[in-house]
């Protein structure tokens, strides 16, 4: 996702995969060209601890902190502004497509290709809105 929430790459995988799992499939799936000038942060839960040197490899900066500590800072910060809100959000849009939310497809390539579909209904809201 990027901070507006709007997919980058999507992969496919059971429920009981973890997420950590996916990082490298995931970061290597991204649809969209990294700029080189720009610097890259990406941001992680707790569970993501270790794979730093591989988020390196693709150029990005982890940024990796428990939701505690988001907490914590927002306390003693009321400027901080916390990120971990952007998949969550992202998520969300996904779930408002009823078909998505229970999988009734038998081909992953068919729930795939609708989850697709739905990212591209998500991305053309937020470029051109509707409601203004």
């Amino acid at each position: 996702m990027d901070e507006k929430g709007l997919p980058l790459s999507i992969v496919l995988s059971g429920a009981n995969v973890h997420d950590v799992k996916l990082l490298d499939e995931t970061l290597r799936t991204i649809v969209i060209e990294k700029p080189e000038d720009i610097v890259q942060n990406l941001c992680l839960d707790a569970g993501y601890v270790g794979t730093e040197e591989m988020i390196k490899k693709y150029g990005y900066i982890a940024h990796i902190r428990p939701r505690g500590e988001e907490k914590k800072e927002i306390e003693h910060n009321p400027n901080f502004k916390a990120r971990r809100w952007v998949v969550e959000v992202a998520h969300s849009w996904l779930n408002r497509f009823r078909k998505l939310l229970v999988r009734y497809e038998k081909k992953a390539v068919s729930y795939l290709s609708l989850v697709y579909f739905a990212c591209a209904i998500i991305v053309w809201r937020k470029i051109i809105p509707v409601h203004q």
